[in-house]
């Protein structure tokens, strides 16, 4: 009996050792998705307005971006994935500071044309 299992043990073990080996070459795997959501999420900060508004957080956001390229063309997926997720939010983050500052213009805008407006109630019924 021992005779004949020793074959079968020497085969499971070369295929457990294969698998085993496989699967470090596998490693981690190219960041596909993440990298054209994080590009798309820059494309989509990337106005004039973000610019003027956030221009550190856009400009952080493009960086990380070509970070993530350039490791994903070094095969070092796993930096490739975080640069490209961090890419991502901070091109958001531009977004949100770019829209947060838009919105303060505007009600700023807003007080004053009511301060305007009141001045000039003001005038009239003080004629």
């Amino acid at each position: 009996m021992t005779t004949r299992s020793s074959p079968f043990l020497a085969t499971t073990m070369l295929v457990v050792t294969l698998t085993a080996m496989l699967g470090a070459c596998a490693g981690t795997p190219q960041p596909n998705q993440q990298m054209i959501l994080a590009e798309a999420a820059v494309t989509r900060a990337n106005t004039s307005s973000t610019a003027e508004n956030a221009g550190v957080e856009l400009q952080i956001a493009k960086s990380k971006l070509a970070s993530a390229k350039l490791a994903d063309a070094s095969k070092d997926y796993e930096r490739a994935g975080q640069l490209a997720e961090q890419a991502q939010l901070d091109a958001q983050l531009a977004e949100l500071h770019a829209q947060a500052a838009r919105s303060r213009k505007a009600a700023q805008e807003t007080q004053e044309a009511a301060r305007v407006l009141r001045e000039e109630i003001n005038r009239k019924t003080t004629r």
